[in-house]
């Protein structure tokens, strides 16, 4: 895993549809908008924040976060309204020993069911795997999240199981969790 790729620079993502860029103040209104809205995280193990403050607050962890190479988000901008974010995708969970990265993502409930999940998906996994050199890509899904697994599986990864109430995650308790995964070579084969 090339760190210096990760966390030198903030790394903005292009394609012909999105930019996935970082997350600054100025967004607080689009951040609100998402971390308000408990559906988004109904199947996620993040409580919904429905303060600005405690988002201001959390965009600047976004910040920190990054400089202290632990968490990567990006803003998820679409290439027509190339200001508004309408979504966050995110890298964390960095192990460099087995060269392993974890990936979530949600949107603004308005701009669901239009296909930017699974291409900031792709752009990520492009990423990661290309540029960064990162040999295994993960995401924990909730069983019953059965939107979030059709955006993996539509980017080539592979569910390689259930973990019975493996994971405490806040507001949901213990839960189980769907573990998927995509390996450099699937992504080679997938090409």
């Amino acid at each position: 895993m090339d760190s210096n790729v990760l966390f030198k620079e903030f790394p903005v993502l292009k394609s012909d549809k999105l930019t996935l860029g970082p997350i600054e103040d100025h967004h607080l209104e689009e951040v609100f908008e998402i971390y308000s809205n408990d559906k988004v995280f109904e199947y996620c193990g993040i409580i919904p924040k429905h303060k600005k403050d405690s988002v201001m607050t959390m965009i600047r962890h976004f910040k920190r976060d990054y400089h202290k190479k632990t968490r990567l988000k990006w803003g998820i901008f679409p290439d027509n309204q190339s200001n508004t974010l309408v979504g966050i995708i995110e890298a964390f969970e960095f192990n460099q020993r087995i060269n392993k990265v974890t990936i979530g993502y949600f949107l603004a409930e308005r701009h669901w069911g239009k296909g930017i999940a699974s291409e900031a998906v792709n752009m990520v996994v492009r990423f990661l795997i290309e540029d960064a050199k990162v040999s295994r890509i993960q995401a924990d899904v909730m069983p019953p999240n059965e939107v979030s697994k059709r955006v993996l599986l539509k980017n080539g990864f592979i569910k390689e199981g259930t973990l019975r109430q493996a994971a405490s995650w806040s507001g949901k308790g213990v839960v189980d969790l769907e573990i998927y995964s995509l390996l450099k070579e699937d992504f080679q084969r997938e090409k």
